[in-house]
Order: structure tokens, then sequence, then C-alpha cells
């Protein structure tokens, strides 16, 4: 039937009877669906926040902070914080005036209550709350609270803190009052509701960072804060010097060819054009445009002004003051922007987004507004800085004849015609299929693995084009250099898209999935960041539209019996020897009577791992399990909620723990109190017999601070869980670590093993699993067969590929910049700073 109703060759009389019978279809009314508000959202997240992956995710971070940065551009806000907190949840902290509390006129609820629940709802379009502001459509934080597993706002106003929570978009409690205070601000906390999205891992440092860096670059003055709890790590941005120390933040691995950065701010019919420019000896263009603070990426109109002012405004000084000769010596716009960085920030009232997650801006009175600004503020400045703009000028020269040349190597890699077969290199192995939606290119690092590819492969959609040695850094080289090399004009050849401004057109890519396969040792590492820095730098396009992936070959085959498996990773193999090792195997008390059969004991091990995490957890603080477990309140069952870190005075550390509030309030008091008996004292504590410093009267000596730190233990509660669940399936809390005797036994086909303690057991089963096991280590595509490849590598339905994404364009230009620039110390600092955190290190 499904063939019939897509047929376009199907009876026309038939569809005509269904249409004008729709009960007769199974269509009628009932089966239109209406979705409201948050239902809405949480059908089709990507509407809204872009998509669903890591992208989506941290989005919904950038639009609660944009809130905050709203106050701050209001002038309202100086502070924000934002707290990764321990169990996965993340925190939004401001001191502006904080979310109005009282009844909406027309809604009938709180005002901070309408702004949760409701879409288009916020200050953000009334002109005399905001003047500007990024949160343009109201929908950011009503959708992260649809979004979210739960969500709870607080609320300082009117000297009073309000608290309320949400669970997926609706109100769960009332706003209720839960103290006092002087300070004013918002405090969002919410979870991601990972039923909706598919990013792994949490919230990521790096990518939140990113963000954060930008925006107090953007906003002079304003101080954000990073925090993460399970690592203790902080970090604060604040620039007072703007997006000015922004450019160079993004030049400090380059070298400057002018000392000084090109700035200027200007207002024009209440368009605030703020603009920081500097050029380097690089050989790209790096320039990132902001409009109301948000990034946006796909450029827009403002994009547009800068770059038409900047060829217009270079060319007219040079001719002018006689540096070409005439018009056919003209720079073009790609040769004046070789090795510019810039930043321009536009702040406007009516800014017109392209899409909520606001990519491209569309206001077409920005681009003339632009223009005339950097026409007028840049010829000035080229007036009254004639050196600078000679050395901007003579660089573009040299770059407009690096130009004719790479016209010239670019005609020879230029693909000859979409299906000519005779165009295409001679070592790309083609597929059947023309259709790009479907084909797959393999770029396979070395001959070898190249063969075995060929041979592993599915004809009809995949092509594989190995690339022998290491391909040309692109970092360092213009395009005339770039085309002079065989592998990179190989690629540009198989891919079909053409290169450079001019002349890339993404609607002619053979492929939609371009995957750079190399080895997993080091010099396979280098190849694909040669390869991914070439596609960065000259094929940004394919990256942004999802084209490129890298391949994830498994690190291990794990054989054992008949059985065999390719292991991923490290964590992987821990759940593999667990399976095999409780394969078959019993659980049993001492007098062997059964426990357990082998699914409840998989089952027990899935709760131990989870305590063996949480253990991890606290030896990162200083605290043993053994420690922890005892401070169980006998009653309720509940760990302790809060770690307190109290130094008494100039005692030695003391780590104490509290179940609750009330319990973190009675170990502050303690410390009040033993700083109140021992004031008496310390104020007549003097240094004696020390002379003062050039005649000086010796000093008393301060009084050692009293030191009290706490970490909320997020993790407590999840602990407090697996406990009742062992529990509950019969173990006792005294079995988790033992006495040392043993309490069991594992009877593995009658072959006995003693066990102490629950915690001992997964290492037991681990030990177990490897027996008889063959654990083999891939480093090299070439060492498998190409059946092996298949099932690993190149088979849809079981391999694992990376989709590579621009989540951070700025981060992203300082990571290439720093690993294949020409500076040598930024690339020893980092190697240096994070040689402890690799893993799987082959040479």
């Amino acid at each position: 039937m499904s063939e019939e109703r897509n047929d376009p060759n199907a009876d026309e009389s038939t569809k005509k009877r269904a249409a004008n019978n729709p009960d007769s279809a199974g269509y009628g009314a009932d089966h239109i669906s209406v979705l409201e508000g948050m239902d809405a959202v949480r059908k089709r997240p990507a509407m809204y926040i872009g998509d669903t992956g890591c992208r989506g995710f941290h989005h919904c971070v950038y639009e609660v902070v944009d809130n905050s940065i709203d106050e701050a551009l209001a002038g309202y806000c100086s502070n924000v914080e934002v707290c990764i907190n321990e169990d996965g949840s993340l925190s939004v902290v401001d001191d502006g005036r904080g979310i109005p509390v009282d009844m909406h006129p027309t809604e009938g609820k709180p005002a901070v209550t309408v702004v949760l629940t409701v879409l288009h709802a916020g200050g953000k379009f009334d002109s005399d709350t905001y003047k500007v502001s990024g949160g343009l459509h109201g929908v950011g934080v009503s959708c992260v609270n649809a979004l979210s597993e739960w969500l709870e706002v607080e609320v300082k106003r009117n000297g009073q803190i309000y608290h309320q929570r949400f669970e997926r978009g609706v109100e769960v409690s009332e706003l209720v009052t839960i103290g006092k205070t002087t300070e004013t601000g918002t405090k969002v906390t919410f979870m991601p509701d990972m039923t909706i999205f598919t990013h792994e891992g949490g919230f990521q440092w790096d990518i939140l960072a990113a963000r954060l860096r930008e925006l107090a670059f953007l906003n002079r003055g304003a101080k954000i804060i990073l925090k993460e709890e399970s690592t203790g790590r902080d970090e604060t941005f604040k620039y007072d010097g703007g997006i000015l120390e922004f450019v160079q933040h993004l030049n400090r691995n380059k070298s400057p060819m002018h000392p000084d950065v090109i700035y200027f701010e200007r207002e024009k019919d209440d368009v605030v054009v703020e603009i920081a420019m500097q050029y380097s000896d690089a050989f790209n263009e790096t320039i990132f445009t902001f409009a109301n603070n948000i990034n946006t990426i796909e450029g827009g109109t403002h994009l547009s002004g800068l770059r038409s002012a900047l060829t217009r405004t270079v060319n007219a000084y040079a001719k002018t003051n006689k540096l070409i000769k005439d018009d056919k010596q003209a720079m073009g716009g790609d040769d004046i922007r070789e090795g510019i960085t810039a930043v321009l920030s536009v702040k406007i009232p009516d800014p017109q987004f392209e899409g909520q997650t606001k990519t491209k801006l569309g206001n077409g009175e920005v681009e003339g507004i632009v223009q005339q600004i950097v026409n007028d503020e840049l010829g000035t400045y080229f007036e009254e800085n004639p050196t600078v703009a000679r050395t901007i000028i003579d660089k573009a020269v040299v770059a407009a004849r690096a130009r004719l040349a790479a016209r010239k190597a670019r005609d020879l890699a230029r693909r000859k015609g979409a299906l000519e077969s005779g165009g295409l290199p001679g070592k790309l192995a083609d597929c059947s299929s023309r259709d790009p939606a479907r084909t797959e290119l393999f770029i396979v690092e070395g001959d070898s693995a190249g063969g075995s590819a060929k041979q592993g492969r599915e004809r009809e959609f995949q092509a594989i084009l190995p690339v022998k040695g290491k391909v040309i850094n692109v970092q360092k080289a213009r395009l005339d250099k770039v085309l002079a090399n065989d592998e990179i004009r190989t690629m540009i050849t198989a891919i079909g898209t053409g290169i450079g401004i001019d002349d890339f057109d993404i609607a002619k890519a053979r492929y939609h999935k371009i995957v750079i396969m190399t080895d997993a040792d080091v010099d396979g590492a280098h190849i694909r960041t040669l390869l991914l820095t070439f596609f960065y730098r000259q094929m940004p396009q394919l990256i942004e539209h999802g084209y490129v992936y890298i391949a994830q070959p498994p690190l291990y085959k794990v054989t054992r019996r008949k059985r065999e498996e390719y292991v991923e990773s490290d964590a992987h193999l821990t759940q593999i020897l667990l399976d095999l090792g409780a394969d078959g195997m019993l659980l049993k008390k001492l007098d062997d009577e059964l426990l357990l059969d082998t699914k409840g004991l998989r089952e027990l091990l899935d709760s131990i791992v989870e305590i063996e995490g949480i253990e991890d957890k606290l030896r990162r603080r200083g605290i043993s399990l053994k420690g922890y477990l005892a401070q169980r309140d006998p009653e309720t069952g509940a760990f302790p909620l809060y770690c307190v870190y109290m130094n008494k005075l100039g005692e030695d550390l003391d780590i104490r723990f509290a179940l609750d509030d009330h319990g973190l309030k009675a170990l502050f008091a303690e410390v009040e109190e033993a700083m109140a008996a021992a004031a008496p004292e310390v104020e007549e504590e003097v240094v004696e017999d020390v002379a003062g410093v050039d005649g000086e009267e010796p000093v008393a000596e301060a009084a050692p601070a009293p030191v009290v730190r706490y970490k909320e233990l997020f993790f407590s509660r999840k602990l407090r869980e697996v406990v009742e669940k062992l529990e509950e399936g019969g173990f006792a809390f005294d079995q988790l670590l033992g006495s040392g005797v043993p309490q069991f036994h594992l009877d593995d086909k009658g072959a006995k093993t003693a066990v102490n303690s629950l915690m001992e057991l997964a290492q037991a089963v681990r030990v177990a699993g490897r027996k008889g096991m063959t654990i083999q280590r891939y480093k090299g595509l070439g060492e498998m067969n190409p059946k092996q490849l298949w099932e690993t590598t190149l088979d849809p339905e079981f391999r694992r590929m990376t989709k590579v994404v621009l989540e951070d364009a700025v981060k992203a230009d300082e990571m290439f910049t720093i690993l294949m620039g020409d500076e040598v110390e930024p690339r020893r600092e980092f190697i240096q700073e994070n040689a402890l955190n690799v893993t799987n290190l082959d040479i």
C-alpha cells in the first residue's frame, strides 16, 4: 500500500475518492493535533533551540545567561555567576533587578510564573524596559523551562526571597517567600530533560567558558564567573577594554603587523557600531560579528557593510596616495582581509534575526550605517597613521599577486563535470550511486588501509580516497601554495565543490558524508588535524552543513570462548568484563543458599559500579567512602548533603558533615562561638623581641583567620537510592564494605570464590571476566582485514562516527592557531598544560 500511495502514476480516480471521503481513509478532524505552549516546545524543540544535540543543550544556558546580560546592558547588573552543579544541573545567578513577582494584570499569575511558562512573554517587547536586548522573541527562558526535567527560580526583590519549582514546564509549587534579603537579583537552576536531548557528557566547561568570555568582552566591565562544583574549578571573565581586548586575545598567539588595535565606536540612527581590528602575518581572515551580544555566526547585513567598506576605503587610500597605479591593480576584498582579525559589535533597538537561534542579522538599514561609519573612521585613521596604512596595503598587494597564482592552480583542481569520471583522480575508488545524499567519501591514511577499505566497502554508495603522507599545513601557507599540493588537489577534485569564496559551491558536493579515517596513533592524529585544518580554513561550508565526519574505529577486539566483540572505550571494556565475568555465575551465601542468579548478579553489579563512581568523587575531596558511609542518618537513611571544611583559629583542617541546612547552620554557629571565646586572647597577643622595620614599632601579630568552606554533595541522594535498593534486595548496609571476613561466595560452575563485601564483588567479577579472554588493541587501520574494517568502521548499522561541528568559532580559530600556527611557544604551553590529560597515547 505504501508503494501505491507514493507512486506518482497511481490511479487519479482513487486519489480523488480518498480526498472527497476522509473518513474512508481514516483521516478526519479528530486526527488534527493542536499543540499549545510548552507542549509545542517539547514536541519540536529544534524549532526553538536549533537542535537537541550538544549545540542545543548548551544553547539553553545561553538563553538564561542572555537575560542576565540584558540586565547588564540596561545598567542594572554587574555580576553574573554560572555554576555547573554536581548533579548535572546548572545555575545562573545575577545581581540585577530580579524578575517581577507581582500579579500579572491579564494572566492572573505572578509575573515570574508567566515569564517561565508562557511563550513570547517578557520585558524585551517593552522599549522602556530594555532599549537593547538579545532576547528578542521572549521564548528563551520559557523554552528552557519546557525542556528541563525540573527548573527552580529564586528571585530577590522587594526585600524578600521568592522561590518556585517547575517540572517539564509545569509549575509544581506556588511562588512562596522563603526569607528576607537586602539584595536583588535572580537565580535560575535547571536540569535538562535527557528524554529530549541526545547530547551526552553534561555541560562542557570549554564550550561555556568560550561563550561567557565573549559576553564579558562585549560588555565592558561586566563580571562573569564560571564554576564547576565537582572539581572546584572557577574562572572569572572581566574586561574593561571590551572588544579591543577581545582582538588582543585573539591575536595573542599570532604576530601582529602593527602594535595598536584599530578601534572606534559611533552611534547613528540609534544603532551603536563598535569595531576593533588588527592585522597579523597570517593568511586567513578572522572576523567575528555580534548583534546585541548574539554571535551571528552566519554574518548578515552588518558583516556585508564592514567588508564592502574595508575594500572601498583601502583602495581609495591606496589610489589617493599613489600606492597603486590604476584600477587594474585594485585589490579585491579577499586580498584586503588577508590576515585581519576583527570584531564587529552592533547594538540595535529592533533587530531582525533569522530564526530563534539568531545566527544571521537581517536589518537592511544596518549595512549602510556600518559602511558609512567604517568609511569615515578608517579613512581618518589611515590619514593619521600612514605607516599602518602602508603596512596593510603592502600585505594586500602581495596577497593579490598570490591570488592570481592561485587562480591558475585552482583551475587545475576544478572538477571538469558533475558526473564525468574522466575528471576524477585515478586513486579515487568511486561509488556507483550519483545521489550525494546517499554517498560517502572515506579519506583513508595510507595505501595499505586504502586497499583494505576498497575491498571491504559497499561499492554502491561508499567511495575510498587514500592519502599518502602528511598534507600541507594550510595554516602556514597561502592558497597558491596549498593548491600546489597533490593530495590537496586530489581531495578538491574528488569532493567537487571547488575552493575559495568565489568558486566554492556546496550544491556541487559529490558526497554528503566526508569521513576522515586515520590510525589511532600519533601520526594518525596529526594527519587528522592537518585535514581538519584544511577543511576549516579552506572549505568551512562543508563543516557548517554537517558533511565532515571522523571515523571512530574500536580500541579493542575482545575474544572469549566463541564470543567476539569490538570495544569502543575503556568504560565499554569494563562493562564487557562484567558481562563476561557474570555469564553463568551465581552469588551464594556461605552455606550455599542461592542469593542471585546470573541476571540478578548483573543488576547488582550495576549498582556497585554506581557506588564506585561516587567513591571516586569523594576521594577527590579528600573523603573516604568508609568515613562518608558512617555519617548515614540511622533514622531516615539519608547521607550528608554538605561537606564542611573547618579550620578554627589555625588548627588542623577538620572535615565535618551536615545532613541538611539545619546541620550546616549549627556548624557555622560552632565556629562563631570559637571565634568569640578566643577574641580576648587574640587581641593581647603581640610578637615579642621583633624590631620594627626602619625604626617602626613592633606590630601585633594578626590572629589566624578561621576557614569555613562547604561543598554541596549532590550525589548524596543518588547514593541513598542505590543503598536502599540494595537493602530491598536483601543485602545489609554493613555488607557494603564488609568486616574483612567472607560474606558470600561466587559460584562459577562449581568453582567458588569467597568475597568479603559488595564493593569487592565487582572487582572479583572483572577478574573472572578476564579469564580465557584475548584483548587485541587496534592502533592502525592497516592491521584490520577488509572484513574487520567493514564490521567496525564502514558498516552503517554498527559503526561509530563523530560529526565535526563548529560549536564556537572563536575557540576553533584559537585552537587551530595554537596547534598549526607559526608561533612555537603557545604550542609548547598547550602541550605542557594538557600532558597529564592524555589517554590511549600510542607512539
